[in-house]
């Protein structure tokens, strides 16, 4: 199962602000937990200091990718995920995350140090976005494509398995005349439509 472990909203000025943050980390020890928290905030300081305006980045850390976007206006996200989180979805979550809080604070106070982390929206995005399928539409509808492509090719492997049987059938039904019956086993037999 693919996991999202964070999202962080930072503002970026003279030097990153962490604004808010969400994070799932229920995987990890109890003991752990603090130490990873802390851990993927500094990670995400980091990405976003060394990300320059207008720019999106992934980058891989020991068995997880970081992915961090900088609008140009200075506010950025950063998600944190298991290496087999979908890219596409990552980056579609960090839009959606920052036209959100675009549009719940005001930009005159983003360059302001937060009186609390915590932000309701992102706590809902994370939990949302842990099945990639689920929160986006178009990986759902190529799930479905996938599911559909199984069927008919199970459909397809179970006619070719009766392949004799309709041998049988032809042979027997009254509902062919002779000429089909014969065009029939000339197909088959590969011999029908050669040409010289």
């Amino acid at each position: 199962m693919v996991r999202l472990f964070a999202i962080n909203v930072f503002y970026k000025g003279l030097k990153p602000i962490q604004k808010k943050a969400s994070y799932e980390l229920s995987s990890f020890g109890y003991f752990q937990r603090s130490g990873v928290r802390e851990f993927m905030a500094f990670t995400s300081d980091v990405l976003v200091e060394r990300t320059s305006p207008g720019q999106r980045q992934s980058v891989r850390e020991q068995e997880y990718r970081c992915h961090v976007f900088v609008r140009s206006d200075g506010l950025a996200c950063v998600a944190i995920a298991d290496m087999d989180y979908p890219v596409r979805v990552a980056f579609t979550l960090m839009n959606k995350v920052l036209e959100l809080y675009s549009s719940d604070f005001p930009r005159s106070s983003w360059e302001q140090p937060p009186s609390d982390l915590s932000y309701p929206p992102l706590d809902d995005f994370l939990k949302k976005y842990q099945d990639p399928k689920e929160a986006d539409s178009i990986m759902r509808v190529q799930q479905d494509l996938d599911d559909t492509k199984i069927v008919l090719h199970e459909t397809l492997e179970a006619l070719l398995e009766r392949g004799e049987k309709l041998d049988d059938l032809v042979s027997k039904t009254d509902k062919l005349s002779s000429t089909s019956k014969a065009f029939y086993k000339e197909a088959k037999g590969g011999t029908c439509c050669v040409l010289q």
